[in-house]
This record gives structure tokens, C-alpha cells and sequence, in this order.
């Protein structure tokens, strides 16, 4: 069964209980920093710019932030622990791998929003703050959510440093192609354990008034070997798309039970970055060393007689391995990463929208069987 819901945006934004700007940045957790934002600017053409740490006063982590369009990374490592925060790091690096650590959303009130969050059953790791510089004041307050993942609210008004005061402007490691653009970060989907998925859904219907957008349950999400089930979270403007999985009982393992174990519970499964040119996002990327699931070439045989016309010839896609779906809004092209990091949790999706604001249903079966190709390579299915 899919349910789907649609939003005019005027009307949500007029009863929009938590409006949102967007997203702020996604926090990584990571073991290296450095080395970290070197891959991410060669790899995926993302540019540095700002950082923080001992140069700049931060004694206890290092932070590089990178962007490429309006998609914001930030890699942060401890140094040396020396407060809670820093023993939170370490202890979520050593027990995680890298992975996210903060979805931040950006919101036009941080207070406001705190207060909505936390009075609809939020729970609050740290108040609404101030962080000032002579560029301006930046507004933040945190708020928990699945695993060890949380929420940073930031009201940054008028604020026009390179990131939030402490962190200076930095110079790109590497100039990376103009080519290799990122629109924006489109979703990101967390992972949580089996029979919790109804309740995060909740969770952010009632603490940030987002709507259900899309519902995966059943056949729509299962192969031969493994199942899972989905459901979409979304603000009134569609800026910002959480998108919730959890296993379903099957014969073998799935994508979602391999995470959950080596990721150790709950957390960020993967980032979708939106691109203007797919084509030459996936070229580049490839060329610079980033691996993409592998697609058989039998489902590119009929595809030009039910995706009907796209903007990338059939054989380009081939050659790429990139996906199509087609629904009643238009068409998206999408691909998918293999895991980033030796452990078989994080990764990404590219994906070029034109219309569709789906998420690749027609392409679950063929995504999912490639995964178990990978995860039976691992020995994990």
C-alpha cells in the first residue's frame, strides 16, 4: 500500500506550528576530521569553507564545514575530551563508526521552536543559547531524537559569518569542479529498530507538525530474501523530508538489520543530495574514486517503454547505472553510493528531480536486490 499526501505550500506554511527555513547542516561524528573533509572535497567536490579548532580556540574538537550548493557538511573529531560534549563524541565514534551526530534545521525562531518541541514531548539537551561574533548572533537549542541522533534548531537572522561564531573562513583543500553541483540536501533517512518506525513517525507529527508524505509497506519494499517498511516525514514546505525505515520479517537479513548491527542501534542510513546534472555528478564522482551500486543491465532493456522520455538517453544511464521512476508529478533520476566507510552503515543517494517528488518506488526491487549483492558479498545477508 503507498498513501500519499500533498501540501500546498501556502496554506501549510499559514497553520505551520514549526516552520523551517530548510536544513541548517548535517554533523558528521568521524575519527579524522582532516582527513574526513579531504575525501568529501575530492570525492564529492564539496568546498571547505570555515573551520574551527585548537587555531581558533576550540582545545577539544576539530570541525571543517564544506558546501557545495546549498548542502552543508560538517566533520567534527575530538582533539582530547575534556567535557561532556568530547566524551560524547569519542564514545559515539568509537561505538558507531563515523555517522551522523545532528540534523540540524534551520528555523526563523529558535526559541519558538524550542518551546513547541520541547512542550510536545521533545526532550531537550541543551536550551535556547546565543553564540556572538562581529558578524552577528546566531541562536541554537538541541533537542534529541532516534539512537543518538539530535535535532540542533538554528536561527541564524542576519548572522553572516562563514558558519557560527568560532569558526573562521577557510580556504577550499582542493578547487573541485564547478560541474559537480549539489542543489541542496533533498532527504535524510534514519534507520530505527523493528516496531519503532510508527512511533518516530509520531514523534515528529507531534513535535514538529510534519505530515506523513509517503507511506512503503509490503510488496512495495520487499525481495525474494528481505523486507522493510518506510514512511515519509515532511514539513508544510517540503524543505526538509525524513523518511523513517525499520525491518520487516523475512527469510534473510535486510539492508535495515545490517545497519542497525553494525551501526549499534538507531541512526542516519543515508543522505540524498539533489543535483542539476546527474550525469555529470556521477561522471566526476567516478573518476574520483566514489563507488555506486551496480544495476544489471537487463533492466535497462525495456526502460525506455515505461519510464517514457527523459532528459538522459537510455544508453547514458546504462553506461552510469542510474535509475529512473516515473509517477502522475513527472520523473527522477537517482544512483546510490556503496557504504563510505569500511563499516556497512552511511551512504548517499544522488538524485535529479524533474517534477516527481517521490522517492524511486518503481526502483526498490532493483535497489534492494544490488544491496543484497553487497551485503552477501560481506557476508551479512
Amino acid at each position: 500500500m503507498t498513501q500519499t499526501t500533498h501540501h500546498t505550500p501556502d496554506t501549510a506554511r499559514q497553520a505551520d506550528p514549526f516552520p523551517v527555513k530548510g536544513m541548517d547542516a548535517v554533523v558528521f561524528a568521524v575519527g579524522n576530521a582532516k582527513q574526513a573533509a579531504h575525501y568529501y572535497s575530492t570525492a564529492f567536490g564539496m568546498r571547505l569553507v570555515a573551520y574551527s579548532g585548537p587555531e581558533t580556540g576550540s582545545r577539544e574538537t576539530a570541525s571543517y564545514v564544506l558546501e557545495n550548493g546549498s548542502a552543508r557538511f560538517v566533520f567534527t573529531s575530538v582533539v582530547k575530551p575534556a567535557t561532556t560534549w568530547g566524551h560524547f563524541l569519542a564514545a559515539h565514534v568509537a561505538e558507531h563508526g563515523d555517522g551522523v551526530v545532528d540534523l540540524a534545521i534551520e528555523v526563523p525562531d529558535a526559541r519558538a521552536a524550542y518551546e513547541y518541541a520541547v512542550g510536545h514531548g521533545a526532550r531537550s539537551l541543551a536550551e535556547p543559547y546565543e553564540l556572538k561574533d562581529e558578524h552577528g548572533t546566531v541562536v541554537l537549542a538541541v533537542i534529541a531524537t532516534y539512537g543518538q541522533t539530535r535535532h540542533t534548531l538554528v536561527e541564524r537572522t542576519g548572522y553572516d559569518g562563514p558558519y557560527l561564531p568560532g569558526f573562521a573562513a577557510a580556504s577550499p583543500i582542493v578547487e573541485p569542479p564547478a560541474r559537480r553541483t549539489f542543489q541542496a540536501i533533498d532527504h535524510c533517512v534514519g534507520n530505527v529498530e523493528l516496531g519503532h518506525m510508527n512511533e518516530w513517525v509520531g514523534f515528529y507529527n507531534k513535535v514538529m507538525g510534519f505530515t506523513n508524505m509517503k507511506e512503503f509497506v509490503g510488496d512495495d519494499i520487499a525481495t525474494e530474501y528481505s523486507a522493510l517498511m518506510s514512511k515519509v516525514v515532511a514539513d508544510g514546505t517540503l524543505k526538509v523530508k525524513f523518511p523513517i525505515n525499520e525491518p520487516a520479517i523475512a527469510k534473510k537479513k535486510s539492508q535495515i538489520d545490517e545497519y542497525l548491527e553494525f551501526y549499534g542501534g538507531a541512526g542516519v542510513q543515508h543522505i540524498a543530495l539533489n543535483s542539476g546534472d546527474i550525469v555529470e555528478t556521477v561522471r566526476t564522482m567516478r573518476a574520483a574514486g566514489v563507488q555506486f551500486l551496480d544495476t544489471p543491465d537487463s533492466y535497462y532493456d525495456t526502460l525506455g517503454e515505461w519510464a517514457g522520455d527523459t532528459r538522459v538517453p537510455v544508453e547514458t544511464l546504462r553506461e552510469l547505472k542510474i535509475l529512473v521512476d516515473r509517477d502522475e508529478d513527472g520523473y527522477l533520476l537517482q544512483i546510490f553510493t556503496k557504504p563510505v566507510q569500511d563499516r556497512p552503515t552511511v551512504f548517499f543517494e544522488i538524485i535529479e528531480r524533474h517534477g516527481s517528488m517521490g522517492f524511486g518506488k518503481g526502483n526498490f526491487k532493483a535497489l534492494f536486490e544490488a544491496i543484497e549483492r553487497e551485503q552477501d558479498k560481506r557476508g551479512n545477508l
